[in-house]
């Protein structure tokens, strides 16, 4: 298997960064759009054309916005969070120690990082935190 072979390098080189890079560009590209469309749903819940409802009606509309409010607010916390991991991945790209797993220090397999850019841990130490 390939994998010994990726063991056994530091790390990863400048071509293969450069593949990472660009993955994370678009991922954070993509991350952006999520996050402006969940600032906007959250922004426009305020009315949502309820006004001229019945009002037996309204305790629940009130409730529905109010859980549409917080859910969409979560949702835009972890959008955040995943764009600062992202570009966290990017710094480590430029200071080349991206795909090098913090527990072991062995490089995390290339699929992972393909699969999830921004991971910091390598399968085996994921397994190790279980």
């Amino acid at each position: 298997m390939s994998e010994t072979n990726t063991d056994e390098k530091l790390r990863y080189s400048d071509a293969e960064l450069a593949h990472f890079k660009k993955i994370l560009e678009e991922k954070i590209a993509e991350a952006k759009e999520q996050y402006e469309l969940i600032k906007s749903a959250y922004m426009n819940d305020a009315d949502n054309g309820t006004n001229d409802t019945a009002p037996q009606f309204k305790a629940f509309d009130e409730g529905s916005a109010v859980m549409s409010k917080e859910t969409s607010s979560q949702l835009a916390i972890r959008q955040e969070k995943f764009i600062r991991d992202l570009k966290n991945a990017l710094i480590r790209i430029e200071n080349k120690s991206y795909g090098v797993c913090r527990v072991t220090g062995k490089l995390i397999n290339k699929k992972r990082l393909e699969l999830v850019p921004h991971a910091t841990l390598s399968i085996e130490a994921k397994n190790m935190q279980k």
